[in-house]
């Protein structure tokens, strides 16, 4: 007994010398991978025996603390400098290299274990784990014939994978990628430029064999279908020459049009309104036809921005109905003059000032719904020629108090709904002065004419409101419902817009609540009422004060019969006077006048319409101070033929 355990400590040191020289075998191979897989860097206390071949001597492992291990994954391992190669590593090293996965990716997909008791340990362990990898597979991806001919053969790639699709193209079309010996790919490693150049290498090397001589195209494209292409080319030359002509016709067209275009940021957009009417009754009017045109020359520099450019001429006399009363006005009687000369209407300048805030500067005719919400859709055209007849039924009347030189802003707030009632809202404000441009001292943007607008939108369920209140002054006779042109008015009795004759200055304070609801796609219903509380400031008669009321029901029927078609119903009373006693003059309660409107647009094409209606008039201009029941009600005939370009 004591002999042999005297002759195995004997052999026990040529047993260590042969399990060191094995594990050295395996180092070697791993030496020459990148510094993702290299877990101990060599450094400067790390020498190979030269003397001895096949004997590696180690010196013990340097404690590494958790921040030198990520810098060793991180950063570039230095080159290791062998004094000698064993031979048991030289024919190591002639083997294909096997790339082994990073302490990370270790991390990543090995099960759980307990904590090491050292970091020496842990080290060992990884080292005899790289030394044993890919023995598990007897058979391999190598031995099967080196690269891989479908993407099932490597493990490690599922179809779920976010690659699958490009590795699978690579592989079965091209047969330019190969896996590691133990049938795997391996996806999630890094890339170490040797293994780029030799994938890269393998991907050209097959492109070049495809586009080679000996291309065998039944993959691709028969010669049948290369044969019916020459055929269709030798059968259409002559369209394809022709064709060839058009396409350098269009760009020589092109080229001319560009040199010589109107303008890079301006579009032309114009409108043109005929016009036969006649009002029945005890009127002094006979049938006229009338005319107005509007050019627009809308400019934008930023994309974001809009300058409006407004000429206008017309000759369309509003129908005098009762003297100058203005319940007969329509829409293309909403000019300066009616002598056919052109003259610079509106001029303004729209730009968003911030992402909530939105501006208009109005340097000529600037009115209240170039920029106010009026919530009358379909109805309201800013008095062009696609919405109602009369000026009444465009939108609440009071926004024609007041125009000219001023500015105005849209302010959005409000982000959410208001437990799903109150929507995102928004609030407009402006100055407007028709007497702006004057440099006089009774004139002016500030003592002159003006007025100043706030309102508040806002939707509560799917009904759209707005509440409006307009501070306004006007010199002696100057006050009317007339966008502050101090003409006869555009729309209301003769006795609201002249105050039954009073020649005072006035300060007016004027209240508006506007709503709108659209139930369906081909139906919608919109109304108002407003309210003008007039006071009288110093002139020929001592302090008093008016009110003026307006209220109206319009209900919209887009698409009737045909899509782009429009009908309309207006029911309302326009602007009269009441409650005013001054001067002479009493008036308290007079008969209400009544607006009762049909019209039905016709789009015969996308740029002409034709526009029947009927206006009645009943209790015109209050039936006269007194309310003697002796103006007798007008009906009001149009035909309306509107012109876009």
């Amino acid at each position: 007994m004591n002999k042999i355990l005297w002759k195995s400590l004997l052999v026990s040191p040529a047993v260590l010398g042969t399990a060191l020289v094995v594990s050295g075998t395996a180092l070697a191979t791993e030496t020459g991978l990148s510094s993702e897989a290299a877990t101990i860097q060599p450094t400067k206390d790390t020498e190979i025996a030269s003397e001895q071949p096949g004997i590696i001597e180690f010196q013990q492992p340097k404690q590494i603390s958790l921040n030198q291990k990520e810098q060793i994954v991180s950063e570039p391992a230095e080159t290791p400098t062998l004094a000698a190669v064993p031979a048991a590593q030289e024919k190591a090293s002639e083997r294909p290299l096997e790339i082994a996965k990073t302490p990370i990716q270790q991390a990543q997909t090995a099960a759980p274990t307990a904590p090491s008791s050292s970091v020496s340990s842990s080290l060992l362990n990884q080292i005899k784990r790289y030394s044993n990898e890919g023995s598990a597979n007897s058979t391999t991806v190598a031995q099967r014939g080196g690269r891989v001919t479908q993407v099932s053969q490597l493990s490690d790639v599922q179809p779920t994978d976010w690659a699958f699709s490009a590795l699978q193209n690579l592989v079965e079309r091209y047969n330019c990628i190969a896996g590691y010996p133990d049938g795997t790919f391996r996806g999630n490693r890094a890339l170490t430029r040797y293994e780029f150049a030799a994938g890269l290498n393998a991907c050209l090397e097959a492109i070049t064999q495809l586009i080679g001589p000996n291309v065998d195209f039944s993959r691709f494209v028969t010669k049948e279908d290369l044969a019916v292409i020459q055929r269709l080319l030798e059968e259409f030359q002559a369209e394809l020459a022709t064709l060839r002509g058009r396409v350098d016709a269009l760009e020589a067209r092109a080229a001319e049009l560009e040199a010589n275009q109107f303008s890079t940021t301006t579009k032309l957009v114009g409108e043109a309104i005929f016009a036969g009417t006649d009002s029945f009754g005890e009127t002094d009017d006979v049938p006229a036809f009338q005319q107005r045109v509007r050019l627009n020359l809308n400019t934008s520099f930023t994309g974001r921005d809009l300058l409006i450019t407004r000429m206008q001429m017309g000759n369309a006399t509003p129908l005098s109905v009762l003297g100058t009363s203005r319940e007969g006005a329509q829409t293309f009687n909403v000019i300066d003059k009616d002598d056919n000369i052109v003259r610079l209407d509106t001029l303004q300048y729209f730009f968003p000032f911030s992402n909530n805030i939105d501006l208009v500067i109005s340097a000529n005719r600037g009115t209240w719904d170039d920029f106010t919400p009026t919530l009358n859709p379909y109805m309201e055209d800013f008095d062009g020629g696609n919405g109602s007849l009369s000026t009444f039924g465009q939108r609440n009347p009071i926004y024609r108090l007041g125009g000219g030189q001023g500015i105005g802003a849209n302010i959005k707030f409000g982000r959410s709904n208001f437990f799903n009632v109150l929507k995102p809202s928004s609030l407009t404000i402006g100055y407007l002065a028709n007497e702006g441009s004057s440099p006089k001292p009774s004139d002016g943007i500030f003592n002159g004419n003006y007025a100043a607008l706030a309102q508040l939108n806002f939707t509560i369920g799917g009904v759209s409101m707005a509440a409006t209140y307009i501070r306004s002054y006007f010199g002696p006779g100057d006050f009317g419902f007339d966008n502050g042109r101090e003409i006869d008015g555009l729309v209301g009795t003769n006795v609201a817009n002249t105050l039954a004759g009073i020649n005072n200055p006035v300060s007016v304070n004027s209240y508006g609540l506007q709503a709108s609801l659209q139930p369906s796609r081909r139906f919608g219903i919109s109304g108002w009422i407003g309210y003008s509380d007039v006071k009288l400031e110093k002139g020929t008669i001592p302090r008093e004060s008016a009110s003026i009321w307006t209220y109206a029901i319009t209900l919209a029927f887009p698409d009737l019969f045909k899509e782009g078609n429009l009908g309309g119903i207006v029911v309302g009373a326009q602007p009269y006077l009441t409650q005013f006693k001054g001067g002479g003059v009493n008036i308290d309660g007079e008969d209400i006048p009544w607006h009762i409107e049909g019209f039905y647009k016709w789009q015969l094409t996308d740029n002409i319409s034709i526009t029947p209606g009927v206006i009645w008039l009943i209790n015109p201009n209050q039936n006269g101070p007194g309310g003697d029941d002796d103006n007798p009600s007008t009906v009001i005939g149009t035909i309306r033929g509107t012109f876009s370009f």
